[in-house]
């Protein structure tokens, strides 16, 4: 594939050839363990779709099917499950507290739900731009919901102190900053089993190893992931300096990943609404900064439009995604069908692509 298509001219790029010779420590062991164990645990679907694979030039893709995750219809709880439960390990039995988080959609409700299963109660920071029906369904989970009057960064801000005003309050929020690390640092670790599940499909599907993973940014928790289960150790069957690709996407009206890899250190930036309502941060997680600079092989950001197009193209192929989820597809159409940007992600004829689609449409009434 050599011609170079509309949306990939217009769509902004980040390359760092040396991504992939870069090595982290590995998540720890027992993440899956413990997710194994929890009521309605299963695998979350990885779909092969061939006409994308012959669209984009490559020889297999795959999507992550994240719109079913043990009853909510998005990847968060994973990390929220695995926090709650080291946390509350460490306090003494049949305490009561509550969980306080900020949110743009899908992890205050993964917080609230947990905090209910537990028997415990939750208080939800709702930023502006959450479309009505995704903060009412964190309400239906009982949470007390605060709607702010401002962006993702603002509600984090009021989270916070709220949760050091309140008696038996515990601050469970996925973006780490100077002074608080520790709980995102453990929402980061229970991400590890949405990789550790691809691994095992891909290798079901007589797949091997991707040779390219799109994984969209937020705050960059999900991708900092990422980089931990590729970087961490050599994917199945490679060897050093052949693990996948990483490929991060933000929306255009929020990208500040994109921003702090071109300005090669961390930047917040203005956000402005996008449908792509859980991707809606200005300020990266002050942990993940770190693993995407060094990790990430490209970034780039996508329009509301392109996204769009993506969640109508995946919901006729059988995946049910919101438009958070499909920002991949679309960066992976905005990469894919450049020379110079295929290059820089060494995609060919034969490369496996697996495109995270971490929300289905329930998640995102905005879709």
């Amino acid at each position: 594939m050599t011609e170079t298509s509309a949306s990939a001219r217009t769509t902004p790029w980040f390359a760092h050839p040396a991504a992939r010779a870069w090595a982290c420590a590995p998540a720890p062991a027992g993440v899956r363990d413990f997710h194994a164990s929890l009521p309605g645990y299963a695998p979350t679907p990885l779909t092969e779709l061939p006409s994308l694979a012959a669209e984009l030039g490559v020889g297999r893709v795959f999507v992550k099917d994240e719109s079913a995750r043990l009853g909510l219809p998005a990847f968060k709880v994973l990390g929220t499950s695995w926090a709650v439960h080291r946390l509350l390990a460490g306090r003494p039995a049949g305490e009561r507290v509550e969980f306080v988080t900020a949110t743009d959609g899908n992890h205050g409700r993964a917080v609230a739900r947990e905090a209910r299963r537990l028997g415990h109660g939750a208080h939800v920071f709702v930023s502006q731009g959450v479309h009505p029906g995704a903060a009412a369904a964190i309400e239906r989970e009982g949470a007390r919901v605060t709607r702010v009057a401002g962006d993702y960064d603002r509600a984090v801000r009021e989270a916070a102190a709220a949760a050091r005003t309140t008696a038996h309050a515990v601050l469970v929020q996925d973006t780490a900053w100077p002074g608080y690390e520790e709980v995102p640092a453990l929402i980061v670790e229970g991400y590890a089993t949405l990789f550790a599940e691809v691994d095992e499909q891909l290798a079901a599907a007589g797949a091997g190893a991707p040779g390219l993973v799109v994984v969209p940014v937020g705050v960059g928790s999900l991708a900092q992931a990422a980089v931990t289960h590729y970087r961490g150790r050599p994917a199945p069957g490679t060897g050093p300096g052949t693990a996948p690709a990483l490929l991060a996407v933000e929306p255009t009206a929020a990208a500040p990943a994109l921003a702090s890899l071109t300005h090669g250190e961390p930047v917040t930036v203005p956000t402005r609404t996008t449908a792509m309502a859980g991707l809606n941060c200005g300020t990266l997680s002050s942990l993940a900064w770190p693993y995407l600079r060094d990790g990430l092989d490209a970034a780039t950001a996508v329009p509301d439009t392109a996204a769009a197009t993506a969640l109508r193209d995946l919901s006729a192929l059988g995946v049910p995604s919101g438009p958070c989820g499909a920002a991949p597809l679309a960066a992976a159409r905005a990469a894919l069908t450049d020379a110079d940007r295929r290059a820089a992600l060494a995609a060919t004829p034969t490369t496996t692509v697996v495109l995270l689609s971490t929300e289905g449409r329930e998640a995102n009434p905005h879709g």
